[in-house]
This record gives C-alpha cells, structure tokens and sequence, in this order.
C-alpha cells in the first residue's frame, strides 16, 4: 500500500457520520493538489481493506455520488448515506454545503504525519 493511499485512508476514516468531503479537498490536505483522481482510485481500492473506509461519504465536487458503480449492488452508497440523514435526489446531495467536512479546517495541518 502506498504512503499516500494510507494518508488518504487515514483522513477519511475522519469523515464522521452524516457529513461528506471531496476528492480535491482530501487531495489537497494529503498534500497531492492535483490528486483528485488518486483519491478516487484510493476509494475503490478502499473496498479490499481489512480496515473500514467509509469511502461512501466522499462524493465530486459538487456533492455528486460520482463514485456509486464502485459500490456492489445498485444505489448502495446512495442507501449508506441517506441511512446517515444525508437527503439524495438525482445522485446528487442536497444541502451539499451543510454536509460539507473539511479535513483542513476540521484536522491539525500535521494529521497525516503522525
């Protein structure tokens, strides 16, 4: 498992319950800017981990479920979050920015590194 894999896993498995964060925002905290798709992959790869990733409350930029085919069975992340209170139409999470965790603001800036 690569480092950044592990930083990233380290910083969602802070996302609490019934709040989501982004790709680019987890990218950023982990220190890789441009590494929204490394998130993405690190999130399917979440599913194979012997730790519990909750990789469903991490969603694209505007609060999309961009990631559900990753998930077996249909609508499984859209079922994950909703059972946390979050409200899904159309794949998309409404009152998004209420939902909205920010590792940067919610984590100390060397989190990542302990």
């Amino acid at each position: 498992m690569s480092d950044i894999y592990t930083r990233i896993f380290k910083v969602v498995q802070q996302i609490p319950p019934g709040r989501v964060c982004n790709y680019g925002t987890i990218a950023r905290y982990v220190g890789s800017p441009r590494g929204s798709r490394l998130v993405g992959w690190a999130m399917n790869n979440s599913h194979s981990r012997d730790a519990y990733i909750p990789a469903h409350r991490v969603v694209n930029r505007i609060g999309m479920l961009s990631g559900k085919h990753h998930f077996p069975g249909e609508n499984v992340m859209q079922q994950l979050l909703e059972n946390e209170g979050i409200v899904v139409i159309d794949d998309q999470i409404q009152n998004f920015e209420k939902h909205f965790w920010d590792p940067i603001k919610e984590l100390p800036e060397d989190f990542c590194s302990e």
